[in-house]
């Protein structure tokens, strides 16, 4: 074939299946550049109201003078045929392994082909060392685990840039790249209720946090301003850079979801440090379930069991009360937990009673429980938009209860008008045994100090 041929050869024409973070990073590394290919559409899924926009021409290169558009995940076959679609990327998380195949089979019997990408054709490197983060499930701890380790190697003398997954669910093109320093920079960007989930404990205790959309962009400005990347991954996607050690959470909470989940399981067998957390609330047989999990899928990692014991700030508050709980909502929603947090300290603490939530729901509040029918009596902090920020409001203010636990990371007071006195959980990692973590990152961190 002549060069000739090659280039009067149509392009191979694609749609990538996302939610607003995985998609745009796939499209980055793999798609923009190549002249082959011509991404004809997003498609958006997990995430409420984040279709129906425009990947912008300004992010997605010459080869897009119009950008990309972005569609419900629900028009794949229509657009499949209308389009001439040749294959479909899948660009999400946290699916189990089933969801993964009903997908691919959806996209096969429509006339395309089916694509997973992998870590290497996406990670990028690093001037820097990097750490990652990710996780079997979503809700493992990971955020609360990357701040116990960003606190070790602060405490070594690094200077550390935390690098969070994507959650674009704004104006991408101010979306590109974010840094922030401070909590007045969650209003300057309008994070959502989720992003402030992520992003406000690290700025509490300290970090300097980036994100965005060109994590090519966001991974200079970091390096600029740091000794160590920590990437503190998103549900239980594999990271965007490329790690000199990987660290992936476990939850002996959901034993046997370490080896049932894309991508969590390709995290499991890549790992070299797997944390075992919430070991003080687990059952002790569903740890060792999961500690023999790992150990058949990956017997080279170092486990490492953490305990992440819960604080009330007003427990007062709590004993004899009728309480209503707002735990995190993807802990609850795609990471397919009935409860949490909040819910485990309703009932160390004494609450007379857990008031279920689900009668007085209201708006877009309403469709969250129906949609997620395993959630037990508690209340997802939903948040993606002002007008289900306001509906969270509304469904507090109308649940007969004396107080609320709030368990979502985020301080909501910071946020909404809580009618009722407010009880806020909180939970860090404490190492309890394995071959502790704390020892491996002192020693990662003398062999980098040793470099600078």
């Amino acid at each position: 074939m002549t060069a000739g041929d090659r280039g009067a050869r149509r392009r191979r024409r694609a749609i990538i299946l996302g939610a607003g973070g995985r998609d745009f990073h796939n499209f980055n590394t793999v798609y923009r550049d190549d002249p082959s290919y011509e991404v004809v559409a997003f498609t958006a899924a997990q995430i409420p109201d984040i279709e129906n926009r425009i990947y912008p021409p300004e992010l997605a290169g010459p080869l897009y003078p119009d950008g990309v558009p972005i569609y419900p995940q629900e028009d794949l076959e229509r657009l499949v045929g209308e389009e001439a679609i040749d294959e479909v990327n899948l660009a999400y998380s946290d699916l189990s392994h089933a969801e993964v195949m009903h997908i691919a089979s959806r996209a096969l019997a429509a006339g395309a082909d089916f694509r997973l990408i992998g870590p290497r054709e996406t990670m990028l490197p690093s001037s820097r060392p990097v750490i990652s983060v990710c996780a079997v499930r979503t809700g493992c701890g990971k955020s609360a685990l990357t701040r116990y380790i960003a606190r070790v190697l602060r405490d070594q003398g690094l200077r550390v840039a935390v690098v969070r997954h994507p959650m674009p669910y704004g104006d991408l093109r101010k979306q590109a790249v974010q840094r922030f320093a401070a909590l007045e920079d969650l209003d300057r960007f309008e994070c959502t209720i989720e992003e402030r989930e992520e992003y406000e404990p690290h700025l509490v205790a300290g970090d300097l946090v980036f994100a965005g959309v060109d994590y090519a962009a966001v991974l200079r400005r970091a390096e600029a301003e740091a000794d160590v990347i920590l990437w503190d991954g998103g549900n239980n996607d594999f990271p965007f850079f490329r790690p000199d050690l990987e660290i992936v959470a476990a939850d002996p909470h959901r034993p046997g979801h370490e080896t049932a989940y894309y991508p969590g399981e390709a995290n499991l067998l890549r790992a070299g440090v797997v944390v075992l957390t919430k070991v003080d609330t687990a059952d002790p047989a569903s740890i060792r379930a999961v500690e023999a999990n790992v150990r058949a899928a990956n017997p080279r990692a170092a486990i490492v069991h953490a305990a992440m014991p819960l604080t009330l700030d007003k427990p007062e508050a709590v004993r004899g009360k009728r309480v209503l709980v707002i735990e995190d909502g993807p802990t609850l929603t795609h990471g397919g937990m009935a409860y949490g947090a909040g819910t485990i300290a309703a009932k160390r603490y004494g609450a007379a009673e857990i008031v279920d939530p689900r009668p007085y729901a209201f708006g877009s509040i309403r469709p969250v429980f129906e949609k997620f029918p395993h959630l037990g009596p508690v209340l997802p902090a939903m948040g993606y938009n002002e007008a289900q920020v306001r509906d969270l409001e509304a469904t507090v203010r109308a649940v007969p209860a004396d107080a609320v636990i709030v368990a979502s990371p985020e301080d909501l007071r910071r946020l909404i008008a809580l009618d009722k006195p407010a009880v806020r959980v909180g939970y860090e990692v404490e190492e309890t045994g394995g071959r502790p973590l704390m020892r491996l990152l002192r020693e990662f961190a003398a062999a980098r100090m040793a470099g600078l």
